[in-house]
């Protein structure tokens, strides 16, 4: 992000605004509709502002002489469009004294730009790409007017009026962001947003007693909740909606070593983030210390957010950390997330099940030699079973002559499948018999392995085969 997206409060002082032609016409609207006093230099000399309401033409005052030397005091920013080189030459001078200048489709000497937005009074949506691609950035808005509710900004203008006599009955913060909640999410809100306002507010004066509306129990404390979010493999579009909007009514949120940055953005940005993973070779702070972050943050009434890569159900330790929020006392749920093993099968078009060909799946992990080790391979050695072994890597070598030793073929075919559903997500194909081999090719973790003919059925794996046919026949050629 190089522009961070600001407010600028347009009754503070002047705009001046420089240039000519229907470009500073369109910006000179775009600031009258957002309540601006505009000192107008038209470069052109061409100072027609008819179509303009009456009460929009007093807000303009109309400047004589160079704006090169323009007195600046009081002006909060420099607007130049349609100005040619004098718009270069105010960025310098503005850029001098310290005002934020823009001067239009001119990023070297624009010091902020102006953004796609979607006007709903109270409520402004600003859509930015750093100025590199404004139809991008117009069509996002499109998408948001098509589903942002016409009278939001009523709701936003309702609860400002409201907020105040509010929170001088709610003497707790965590109840007061819960009152709005309801507010904003239920019956209420649904009347403003109706265009039924009297009625909201009626309904609004009749709570009795604001905190047990907030959902604070007798006793006035408040009631933290854990909820165990599957984060998936790292695709922040693999997110379920319950889990965006857990991750947005988050207080705090920990997270593991494998939970990608564009996921952990997702979550709301006042909440605390905690991590409490650890990487491969180094110690992390253990599970029992996890337990009890989130049963502490629960019990301080906090709606905490237990964040894993992939499912907290497949090998994720999400059973443990039920058993001990359930041993707490503490309320929680969960909500599943895409695991690696699917991710990956889906990236790489692996279909894990075939008909006549795959008919059993069997998950497992062998994070380390010992642990492949341990695995009783005869189960799995039936030809229709297809085999995904997560955190593999390591043990590979184990796994290879697990899987060989009780009689699996060694021309079975596998795939290694790093960082799947990620930008830089890899995969490396061939035979059980040369599985160390690939991983040696795989660029760093995390990886899942899956084994089984199913494989030959993959993307990586037909491209594989047509790139070794288009080189027999150019051997063939010569």
């Amino acid at each position: 992000m190089r522009f961070l997206p600001v407010f600028l409060d347009l009754q503070t002082g002047p705009i001046l605004l420089v240039g000519a032609g229907e470009l500073v016409r369109a910006k000179l609207r775009l600031l009258l509709a957002a309540g601006a006093r505009i000192r107008w230099y038209a470069t052109d000399g061409n100072r027609d502002t008819s179509g303009l309401d009456v009460d929009d033409v007093a807000r303009i005052e109309h400047a004589e002489g160079d704006p090169l030397t323009a007195d600046l005091s009081g002006v909060i920013a420099i607007l130049c469009a349609g100005a040619g080189d004098v718009g270069a030459a105010m960025s310098v001078r503005a850029k001098a004294v310290g005002l934020p200048v823009n001067v239009m489709d001119d990023l070297v000497h624009s010091t902020f730009i102006f953004p796609a937005i979607v006007d709903r009074g109270d409520v402004v949506v600003a859509v930015g790409t750093g100025g590199s691609s404004p139809v991008v950035a117009r069509r996002v808005r499109e998408k948001i007017e098509a589903v942002l509710p016409a009278r939001i900004g009523d709701l936003a203008g309702f609860i400002g009026r409201w907020r105040k006599t509010m929170h001088g009955r709610i003497p707790e913060f965590a109840l007061r962001r819960r009152f709005w909640e309801h507010i904003v999410d239920g019956p209420i809100g649904a009347l403003v947003l109706a265009g039924r306002s009297d009625e909201a507010e009626q309904a609004l004066q009749d709570i009795v007693d604001p905190s047990a509306f907030a959902g604070a129990p007798p006793s006035g404390v408040v009631e933290g909740r854990v909820t165990l979010v599957g984060a998936g493999p790292g695709d922040p579009d693999l997110l379920t909606i319950k889990a965006l909007r857990a991750l947005q009514d988050a207080d705090i949120v920990f997270y593991d070593e494998l939970v990608s940055t564009e996921v952990l953005d997702r979550a709301r940005r006042d909440a605390a983030r905690v991590p409490v993973g650890r990487r491969v070779g180094k110690p992390g702070i253990g599970q029992d210390a996890i337990n009890k972050l989130m049963i502490d943050a629960a019990k301080a009434g906090q709606r905490a957010v237990r964040l894993k890569g992939g499912d907290s159900f497949i090998f994720g330790r999400g059973g443990e950390e039920i058993e001990a929020l359930r041993a707490a006392g503490v309320a929680h749920s969960v909500i599943p997330g895409i695991t690696a093993g699917l991710g990956a099968a889906a990236q790489f078009e692996v279909p894990l099940t075939f008909r006549h060909e795959a008919l059993r799946i069997t998950f497992l992990t062998a994070h380390k030699a010992r642990d492949a080790e341990t695995v009783d391979w005869s189960t799995l050695t039936d030809e229709k079973m297809t085999v995904v072994v997560y955190m593999g890597m390591t043990a590979a070598p184990s796994v290879r002559a697990g899987l060989l030793a009780a009689g699996r073929s060694p021309q079975t075919p596998v795939g290694v499948f790093a960082r799947a559903t990620r930008p830089d997500a890899q995969a490396v194909v061939g035979t059980l018999d040369n599985l160390p081999d690939l991983v040696e090719q795989i660029d760093g973790g995390p990886a899942v392995l899956i084994i089984g003919d199913v494989v030959a059925h993959s993307a990586p794996w037909r491209a594989a085969n047509l790139n070794q046919l288009v080189s027999e026949l150019l051997v063939a050629a010569e």
